[in-house]
């Protein structure tokens, strides 16, 4: 397992010297976290359209967390979290807030370790996925529970809970917006 580890933390850090990766936006942009330029590390300019592409994998699933798509990119962000996490979560927690405990807006199952049935109750999607964003980020990142499966460990008591997450998050990264008598979105992926 060690030796596992060892090889899988070297591919991605192969893959991260490999594949640009953002490193700032304009400020304008940053405010509305619909769009942003980017500069990748070659110096070429990119659109950041994480969240398009989120909004319209969340309508696609008939989400009624779609229009939170900037507040998961946002607090991704802010948290140093991977942009496609706490809405895997939700995917396998809720089906993206389709079962949930009536107007909790919890679709990540968070709380129910309290002893309460149901977990936390939230105000809306948005207080949901901050709070849910921030604890991943300090009762599991910052106390080693750096992977998927180690945090899976940790957050539910099914033993394929990761490979869900996993499965969710694949499929958030390959989505490809389209839209009818259209055709693809245009943008760069």
């Amino acid at each position: 397992m060690k030796y596992l580890f060892q090889i899988l933390l070297c591919i991605t850090l192969i893959m991260g010297a490999i594949v640009p990766r953002p490193v700032g936006a304009f400020e304008s942009e940053k405010q509305t976290f619909q769009t942003a330029q980017l500069v990748n590390d070659t110096g070429v300019n990119r659109i950041d359209n994480r969240v398009i592409r989120l909004r319209e994998y969340l309508k696609a699933h008939n989400s009624p967390m779609a229009d939170s798509a900037s507040r998961f990119v946002q607090d991704a962000d802010s948290f140093g979290l991977d942009w496609k996490l706490v809405v895997a979560i939700s995917g396998n927690e809720s089906y993206f807030g389709w079962y949930i405990p009536e107007n909790s807006f919890n679709g990540w199952g968070w709380g129910v370790w309290t002893g309460t049935s149901y977990g936390h109750n939230f105000q809306n999607w948005e207080e949901g996925i901050t709070t849910v964003s921030e604890g991943i980020k300090h009762d599991y990142i910052d106390k080693g529970f750096i992977t998927i499966d180690q945090i899976g460990q940790k957050y539910a008591a099914d033993p394929a809970w990761s490979w869900k997450v996993k499965h969710f998050m694949e499929d958030i990264e390959a989505f490809v917006p389209y839209k009818k008598n259209e055709g693809l979105l245009a943008f760069s992926l």
